[in-house]
């Protein structure tokens, strides 16, 4: 059995999932937080596959515990201490390559790619344009390739999806030469999600992934929405960083730039007092002092004002983007909901969809409300539009990509 190991490394935290690529089945995924911090938390659950079993069946264990890590090469022993103590063995299970989810692949990167010294340097150079996420990539290939030297280190990019944008949908409307000085476009992110659910959604429905014109709301504490004509992303909602588009847990999302014009003047806010508003500030946090959409939920039900404010800018923007990509393709046959707020919220996307009628969207309120794990349909029969719950692999999709690589 062929095995991947997958890991997102994030600034303070390593996140890894040990994948079967023939079955594509997870054998074991785990999380460590808090890295550099006095104690981390560490998770690490455990999947047992009954024999013979095709569909996702599983049996989970999960450990639990705390203990110091002080920075990514410690994080990579724990998590080898995590195998060896709780199974599967990594002996009986060797990964033949190690998978690494990279944010910003700027306009170079387009396909996921073996890592070298020189694929190293670009990531890092690349970090001017996500200072949060590329440098934190970066130590976990190199705390990766300490532990697994002598197997293939991959890339997979979360802008990569989103080359296929056309010139129209990337560029801003700025003076052209300074933009290409200082690479100032449309990137998209979220790629890996947007691609493995529209993916996922084709084979739902037993159609053509290249006859489908499909939006994906990928909707967490971090949110964006795709417009993908016949598997390729025509538009995207975040923009050259993660923060542009949809309201978001704490970011503000798309926001007039003269207004931080406005507050530099007249509030005396400075260039990191402007990006630290925008991006811990906003967002759901901003309007109603809570972040998690289910908070929101709640204060909403019980006639909190700002929660219902809250909910109503978010629920605002989802339908202004549904109805501007439905007319940049021209129609759509397939709308997908993924992430923790999109799989979870149904009142979100019973309103979101509420004011398509016109294009053909009819939801059902059953459907919509069951709480049904795995992929499913909440529109009615008789509606034009296929409306999905997808649940997300972004593992899964970088561990398929690394696979394919190779």
């Amino acid at each position: 059995m062929s095995a991947i190991l997958v890991i997102n490394s994030g600034s303070s935290s390593l996140k890894y999932s040990l994948i079967d690529v023939e079955h594509e089945r997870e054998l074991a995924s785990g999380l460590i937080e808090r890295i550099g911090q006095e104690t981390s938390p560490v998770s690490h659950t455990v999947r047992r596959w009954a024999d013979g079993e095709a569909a996702p069946t599983m049996l989970d264990a999960t450990h639990r515990g705390e203990q110091p890590v002080a920075d990514h090469d410690a994080a990579f022993a724990v998590m080898l201490e995590q195998f060896a103590v709780h199974g599967p063995s990594l002996e009986q299970h060797p990964p033949v390559a190690v998978g690494h989810r990279v944010v910003h692949g700027g306009a170079r990167f387009f396909a996921p790619t073996l890592i070298d010294a020189d694929v190293e340097r670009q990531i890092g150079e690349l970090s001017v344009l996500a200072p949060l996420h590329n440098p934190a990539n970066l130590a976990g290939i190199l705390a990766a390739k300490a532990v697994f030297g002598d197997v293939p280190h991959v890339a997979v990019f979360d802008t990569a999806f989103h080359q296929t944008l056309p010139p129209a949908a990337y560029t801003y409307a700025i003076d052209a030469e300074l933009a290409r000085e200082h690479r100032v476009r449309r990137y998209g992110f979220h790629g890996t999600s947007h691609q493995f659910v529209s993916e996922a959604a084709a084979a739902f429905l037993g159609r053509d992934l290249g006859e489908l014109r499909q939006l994906v709301f990928h909707l967490g504490n971090g949110a964006s929405v795709t417009a993908i004509d016949g598997g390729r992303s025509v538009e995207t909602s975040m923009g050259l960083t993660p923060l542009e588009g949809l309201v978001m847990g704490t970011r503000s999302g798309d926001i007039d730039p003269a207004a931080l014009v406005h507050l530099s003047r007249r509030a005396g806010y400075s260039i990191d007092d402007l990006d630290a508003l925008l991006n811990t500030r906003s967002g759901l946090q901003g309007l109603a002092g809570r972040s998690d959409m289910r908070d929101i939920l709640a204060g909403r039900e019980a006639g909190e004002e700002a929660a219902t404010l809250a909910f109503d800018v978010y629920v605002h923007r989802l339908r202004a983007y549904a109805g501007a990509y439905i007319a940049q393709l021209g129609g759509v046959d397939v709308i997908s909901f993924t992430a923790g707020v999109g799989e979870n919220a149904a009142a979100v996307r019973a309103e979101s969809m509420a004011t398509l009628g016109f294009a053909g969207v009819e939801i059902d309120p059953e459907r919509n409300a069951s709480r049904e794990r795995g992929i499913r349909r909440i529109s009615t029969d008789a509606s034009r539009v296929t409306v999905l719950v997808v649940p997300t692999n972004e593992e899964l999709q970088i561990a398929r990509q690394t696979a394919e690589l190779l």
